[in-house]
């Protein structure tokens, strides 16, 4: 989807909602000047179209006990065999996301875990499971994630 096909009041929807999912149809409508239902059918144009994929809650990690946070890049022991990582690996809770990337890895993991051993057991299930080698950045610190969309 290209920028053109979004319009700027779309955009703005598109931009409130970012910065904070569970704003009410009558605040999107305030600040885009549109009537309340008029804020309802965009958003639900948008939900249809694919550029809303859901809503969530930006979670305190740290606070629930997964204060590491690492990116692990995998690549297949055996380049040969089907490239199925991503439904060999589906099942481990401690990845949080799985992208595709181009390079010398096949795949970037975001994991998080509890405490350093944790992430060399993770590690360890992932190369068991997957078949593949590991190559792990540890952050240290996140100075910004997830950033609404702007103009």
């Amino acid at each position: 989807m290209t920028d053109s096909a979004v319009e700027s009041t779309d955009r703005k929807i598109l931009q409130l909602l970012a910065s904070d999912g569970r704003m009410s149809f009558t605040d999107l409508g305030k600040a885009t000047g549109l009537s309340t239902s008029a804020v309802h059918q965009r958003v639900k144009r948008l939900e249809q179209r694919g550029l809303i994929q859901g809503y969530g809650a930006t979670v305190n990690h740290a606070e629930l006990g997964l204060p590491l946070t690492a990116f692990v890049s995998i690549r297949p022991i055996d380049p040969s065999q089907p490239d199925d990582c991503p439904d060999r690996i589906r099942d481990i809770t401690e990845i949080e996301s799985c992208w595709s990337v181009a390079g010398t890895e096949a795949y970037l993991l975001k994991v998080r875990t509890a405490t350093p051993a944790a992430l060399e057991d993770l590690l360890g299930r992932i190369r068991n499971v997957a078949n593949v080698s590991t190559r792990t950045t540890i952050v240290l610190s996140t100075y910004y994630e997830n950033r609404p969309v702007t103009d």
